[in-house]
């Protein structure tokens, strides 16, 4: 299968221990996405994605894919994603 357009990929890491797993961009906009093993995903699971705030970039909503049952809202902006849906 060919695909026409593939969005960037990016990772995140800076010497204070901030990490995003995965970013993607599309048109613009940069969505940070977190993999964790968890079954229960907290706020702290996502606190790294504010960093993207001075990327001078749009931020989309994000997601932690993890062991939940279920899609599940994090806060108003970012939501847990079970591992099997992806």
């Amino acid at each position: 299968m060919a695909y026409k357009y593939l969005p960037p990929i990016y990772y995140y890491r800076d010497t204070d221990g901030k990490e995003i797993d995965l970013i993607l961009e599309y048109n613009g906009t940069v969505y940070p996405i977190e993999i964790k093993k968890t079954g229960n995903p907290g706020k702290d699971t996502i606190k790294s994605f504010g960093v993207l705030q001075n990327s001078g970039k749009i931020v989309g909503e994000g997601a932690v894919v993890c062991m939940y049952k279920n899609v599940h809202p994090i806060d108003k902006n970012n939501w847990a994603i079970p591992v099997w849906l992806i």
